[in-house]
């Protein structure tokens, strides 16, 4: 009789805690009882832990069975403590070294002739562990890459039980078995469309490098066939590549999500949720383990809706408290997840029902009300919270002929163009916590530190006397115009600049 200990991660959001798993064999009636508030898909374990070991060669011993996991208040999910069960139990039975199995943390869910199955959330897990000082883990063969994506641990790859129990110390001959790999979703299905096939809308092709150049959030209003969609879609390639924490912190949510993952991802995602998402989806929930949405997954990159208003209120009113804190807390009666929501937002939206109002010789059917109550689906305040607001018009035949021929913009000089406003940007806030226009408050750039001529803001000064734009929308104009100066290599915005930004912010008015 004996008792053993090893550790495993419990996950919550992207953070994790070390969860201690001791087992204890006692000489009362035989049975396995697992405690320490497991859920129903853990709480399983039991059977998957002795039916692994049984048929991988090393059974558990018939008397009784307590497994532990502590802290026992933290709750925990899904099936990736199965190994460190097992492995627990024979330490306690002495099958193998306790030794060696208290020194490793161990990932995985085991199938029932004891191979081990790739877990979600490994990337998470073992920068959990390695935050927490431990430098070697165990995981699933099918998850050894994603968890050698962590510098500085050690990391071993399984593919079954009888496997992990010969590295610790077991007297078993090995039988080579089969396998399970992640099936990994691959990241790049096809290159990233380029701006130059964009023909017409200069002023939408202009609002995209601003908004790439500044992180700002962009709502796109125009007729079916305006090349909307088409525009949004080419944002994420003028995006810069990921720094090596967002790189890090994208794969992680990528991990959690279980998509499978083989490198780290070094361009920005791109989320496009259909408008009958539900709240859960869109931010992230879950009845039991708490899962990021698609607010979370599109995280340093960008989120995409569609159709905006045929989305329900309450979901796009979700996404209001993320826009501006850039965080996506999920509370639970016993806990609280946090996932990071640092997007950009691209809506689109047709002016009326019938999506024909405005579109030049087409005739709208729509009465001013059925317009009126349409876009009044997305409510004042988010769409308040959107910097760049802008109409998108269908090209003519004569802007397509003169298109012919003509060079333009393409995708990574636009990026290039990008790369540089970012660096002045990043330069002149360096001495602060922001390194966007975007994330600059408002007191900061009506401050002393960044203070305009009355001159250059006059028009702007007009358009908040006369209740065009609301403060919030004063303050938002301003980045936009350091933006454009940072985008045309200026030190400091002119009139030009705040006059292009506020048409940018009232364009879909104007």
């Amino acid at each position: 009789m004996g008792i053993a200990r090893t550790h495993a991660v419990a996950l919550l959001g992207l953070t994790g805690a070390l969860v201690e798993v001791e087992a204890d064999i006692s000489a009362q009636l035989p049975g396995m009882i697992l405690i320490g508030l497991p859920d129903a898909a853990l709480s399983q374990a039991t059977q998957r832990v002795r039916a692994a070991a049984a048929n991988s060669g090393c059974p558990l011993t018939v008397h009784r069975l307590t497994i532990n996991l502590s802290p026992a208040a933290l709750p925990k999910h899904g099936a990736g403590f199965d190994l460190a069960i097992a492995l627990a139990c024979l330490a306690a039975d002495s099958t193998v070294s306790g030794e060696s199995v208290g020194k490793v943390v161990h990932f995985g869910e085991l199938a029932l002739d004891g191979r081990l199955r790739p877990t979600p959330g490994i990337l998470p897990g073992v920068m959990t562990a390695a935050r927490l000082g431990h430098t070697t883990v165990m995981v699933p063969i099918g998850n050894e890459a994603e968890a050698r994506l962590v510098p500085d641990v050690r990391v071993i790859g399984v593919t079954s039980l009888r496997d992990a129990a010969i590295f610790h110390g077991a007297q078993l001959p090995p039988i080579p078995v089969e396998p399970i790999l992640a099936a990994t979703v691959p990241t790049d299905l096809m290159a990233e469309p380029d701006l130059a096939d964009v023909i017409g809308n200069d002023d939408a092709i202009l609002a995209l490098q601003i908004a790439a150049a500044g992180g700002h959030h962009v709502f796109l209003l125009g007729p079916p066939g305006a090349g909307k969609t088409m525009l949004a879609a080419r944002l994420p390639g003028l995006l810069p590549d990921l720094d090596p924490a967002s790189s890090l912190e994208v794969s992680s949510l990528r991990s959690l999500s279980g998509l499978g993952l083989g490198e780290l991802i070094t361009r920005p995602p791109w989320e496009a949720p259909h408008h009958t998402a539900t709240a859960a989806a869109m931010v992230g929930g879950g009845n039991g383990q708490i899962r990021p949405g698609a607010a979370s997954q599109a995280s340093h990159g960008v989120l995409f809706l569609d159709e905006a208003p045929e989305f329900a209120s309450p979901v796009l009113d979700a996404l209001r408290q993320p826009l501006e804190s850039g965080w996506i807390s999920i509370h639970r009666a016993n806990a609280v997840a946090h996932f990071p929501a640092r997007f950009q937002l691209v809506m689109a939206a047709n002016p009326c029902p019938c999506g024909q109002y405005g579109a030049g010789d087409l005739s709208c059917s729509c009465p001013p009300n059925a317009r009126r109550r349409y876009l009044a689906r997305i409510s004042g305040p988010l769409l308040d919270r959107i910097d760049i607001q802008l109409n998108v018009k269908r090209i003519t035949a004569a802007q397509l002929r003169l298109a012919a021929g003509t060079q333009r913009m393409t995708s990574v000089i636009a990026r290039e163009r990008v790369v540089t406003a970012r660096a002045a940007a990043a330069e002149r806030l360096r001495s602060t916590a922001w390194s966007l226009n975007s994330q600059v408050p408002g007191p900061w750039l009506r401050g002393a530190a960044v203070r305009l001529a009355s001159s250059t803001t006059a028009g702007l000064d007009r358009a908040l006397e006369r209740g065009g734009i609301t403060m919030r929308g004063y303050d938002r104009v301003l980045r936009i115009a350091w933006t454009l100066a940072d985008y045309d290599g200026l030190t400091i915005p002119g009139p030009d600049q705040v006059g292009q930004a506020l048409y940018l912010r009232k364009g879909i008015s104007s």
